[in-house]
């Protein structure tokens, strides 16, 4: 994909990944992509905010020699140094011999040790609040620590008031061909995976992320412009709306509604779950439905992220929770999605087991088990009936308390 100006003298200089299977070798990508995003800075002085992972170099190299030679780059921002934005720091240290490392002070003490690359007096570390003049643009720093690493920063260009956000306001999906939100043929579907890729990638820093709204509020922001997903420039305010609104979740009160999960080896818990969902629709509550079996965790945490309600269907396994299911829980608990309303369904054989594993969970997670259900073997119409109305009364429950 060619460059694209964003701003006078400002351009798009990413690429977009469409082969990737797994975003940081957890999060899958194939099927919706994701963009690498780096900008390039033209004035008296030039500058790239943030490089790209390893991967369609040749083509991210011809994208900025089509607007300068690599050589006259003067400035290399390095927001946030993971190897999806800094990977390639390497190779510019070569191909841009005079370039300055722009960088807070925690990266410049990491790059020599994690990127293998002895900045020397090429770095130019900035605090807080520091300016930079390329001439006609300016850029300032504000620091973002553990948003989501603990060198993170942002970089505001003053004259046209962008700010390049590094992950901080991304989200998964290619932008092949449009990279705006008002060009967005789905602006749901970017909407959806940023939110995916928000739980995924930075909700453990949820504080971090209202701390930085905050300090963001201090200077009038045109466009936003992050590392990975659209650049907001007719809403940007939209993108700002939805991470706070998510940042708050962690803490907050979420949405009325239930994260149905379900893993079943011979389909007796999945008969179970059918009656489940069809006790939930009965009262129109918003349930989401997985397979926990099939479903990668990184589906899954967006809605129990953002719904106060999970039931979890899964049969006992060698005395223990069914291991797909637990290992969304284990997920779930790394995310610190605390606090939930909860219900337990499943089936055994000759021997329980899953229903106390789901219970010591529960309770790490600070879960509240409202109600439990369990049959041994297969389901009868009777324990599909009884399965109907107790997710109904479970439903209904939820529906009537107060936030």
């Amino acid at each position: 994909m060619k460059p694209v100006e964003i701003g006078p003298g400002i351009f798009w200089v990413g690429v977009n990944d469409k082969t990737t299977d797994l975003f940081e070798g957890l999060w899958p990508v194939r099927k919706e992509g994701v963009s690498y995003n780096s900008y390039l800075i033209i004035d008296k002085k030039k500058a790239i905010v943030d490089l790209i992972k390893p991967i369609k170099t040749e083509e991210y190299l011809i994208g900025l020699e089509a607007l300068t030679p690599i050589k006259e780059i003067d400035y290399i921002v390095l927001n946030h140094l993971e190897p999806d934005h800094a990977g390639l720091l390497l190779t510019f240290a070569r191909l841009a011999p005079q370039a300055r490392f722009v960088c807070s002070a925690k990266a410049a003490e990491m790059i020599p040790r994690f990127l293998k690359v002895e900045g020397g007096d090429r770095f130019l570390v900035v605090k807080d609040g520091d300016g930079l003049d390329l001439g006609e643009k300016s850029l300032q720093f504000f620091s973002t620590p553990f948003l989501h690493w603990p060198e993170t920063m942002m970089t505001y260009e003053k004259s046209q008031k962008i700010l390049f956000s590094c992950d901080a306001f991304g989200g998964f999906g290619a932008i092949h061909g449009r990279i705006f939100d008002d060009e967005a043929d789905s602006l749901e579907f970017y909407e959806k995976e940023a939110l995916r890729y928000y739980v995924n990638i930075v909700a453990n820093y949820s504080q971090r992320v209202v701390a930085a709204i905050e300090k963001l509020s201090a200077v009038t922001v045109n466009i936003i412009a992050p590392s990975h997903g659209l650049i907001w420039r007719q809403r940007p305010g939209r993108i700002i709306e939805l991470y706070q609104k998510w940042a708050n979740y962690a803490s907050g009160v979420k949405e009325k509604g239930i994260t149905l999960i379900f893993g079943s080896m011979y389909g007796f818990t999945e008969s179970l779950t059918d009656a489940v969902a069809r006790g939930l629709a009965r009262t129109g509550i918003k349930y989401c439905l997985f397979d926990g079996g099939r479903t990668s965790v990184s589906y899954i945490l967006p809605s129990l992220w953002t719904m106060e309600g999970v039931m979890v269907g899964a049969p006992t396994y060698e005395v223990r929770l069914f291991p797909p299911i637990r290992n969304i829980l284990e997920m779930a608990r790394h995310k610190r999605i605390f606090g939930l309303k909860a219900a337990y369904f499943g089936s055994y054989g000759w021997s329980g087991g899953a229903l106390k594993e789901f219970r010591q969970l529960a309770e790490e997670l600070k879960w509240k088990v409202m109600d439990t259900f369990e049959v041994q073997g297969m389901p009868d119409k009777n324990d599909l009936a009884k399965a109907e109305k107790w997710a109904e009364k479970f439903a209904l429950s939820l529906l009537q308390t107060q936030d």
